[in-house]
């Protein structure tokens, strides 16, 4: 079986070489084909547009950075939705807006495509290791015959409902981590601050109650200054923007989510964009 993979970066490059590993053939597009040499050392084939990509492919995923990289790559004549075959499953990987998810579904169902929106959580680690979380929009139908390549990617993969659940479960999964890592640098800020052995007490508060993947990942980069990125600030921004969004289309207030956002939005000002989420503790230096 081949597919189509667009978005070939921090993540992609391990999602493809997962897949790989499982038999599949993988074919590789993305707008700077450096990005994607990795992939292709590990046997992925270069194509040099969209429109090649898919046009043999039995199955078709992207993983972009933001929404109008999503439309650009669906629509217009070079795109997955006028190129994919009849009948071809397009997988769309990138945290992307709920409404467009639904928009993609719709015009692909037009076009006899059958789509789902497929976000996933754990950063650079879980798509080089394939344990990513995989939350799933769409027809059941569509996400039971793509089952097994999305196992190929991730350990939890789930079905969340109709087209734009996917994404929706993706905003809120994004809610829960901007608490959370911001909470592990006020942990680490008031460590330093009252003079504790950071090491020892991450060591010692990851073990109780307080532990979480944030900690356990995140906290000793930060201890370390690595702020290499596993995922890019830029890109939490552009989601916890998708999240404050939908929250503020429905009324309902999302005081921490607001906070945190800003502070990400400063550092992005600053020139940290490029940075992973861990940087979030310059905010407290």
């Amino acid at each position: 079986m081949k597919i189509g993979f667009i978005g070939v970066g921090v993540m992609g490059n391990g999602m493809v070489k997962n897949l790989l590993k499982h038999g599949y053939e993988v074919n590789a597009y993305t707008r700077t084909k450096a990005k994607a040499q990795e992939a292709i050392e590990a046997g992925a084939v270069w194509k040099e547009s969209v429109a090649d990509c898919v046009r043999d492919a039995d199955a078709v995923i992207t993983m972009v950075g933001f929404p109008p990289d999503v439309e650009e790559v669906y629509f217009g004549a070079d795109g997955i939705l006028e190129n994919a075959r009849t009948g071809v499953p397009v997988i769309d990987m990138t945290t992307t807006s709920p409404r467009l998810a639904e928009r993609i579904f719709l015009e692909a169902q037009a076009k006899g495509l059958r789509a789902l929106d497929a976000p996933v959580s754990g950063g650079d680690t879980g798509a080089r290791e394939g344990t990513l979380s995989i939350m799933v929009g769409g027809e059941r139908e569509t996400f039971e015959a793509c089952l097994p390549i999305l196992e190929a990617m991730g350990k939890s993969v789930l079905y969340m409902g109709k087209a734009g659940s996917g994404q929706h479960t993706k905003m809120a999964n994004q809610v829960a981590i901007a608490g959370t890592l911001a909470g592990v640098c006020e942990a680490v800020a008031y460590g330093r601050a009252v003079g504790l052995d950071t090491e020892a007490m991450l060591s010692a508060i990851s073990g109780g109650a307080a532990s979480s993947w944030q900690m356990l990942n995140n906290g000793p980069k930060m201890l370390r200054e690595d702020y290499a990125p596993g995922f890019f600030i830029k890109h939490f921004v552009k989601d916890m923007t998708l999240a404050d969004g939908e929250a503020r289309l429905r009324e309902l207030p999302l005081p921490v989510l607001e906070k945190v956002l800003a502070m990400f939005r400063a550092l992005e000002a600053h020139g940290y964009g490029n940075e992973g989420t861990q940087a979030l503790i310059r905010a407290y230096e």
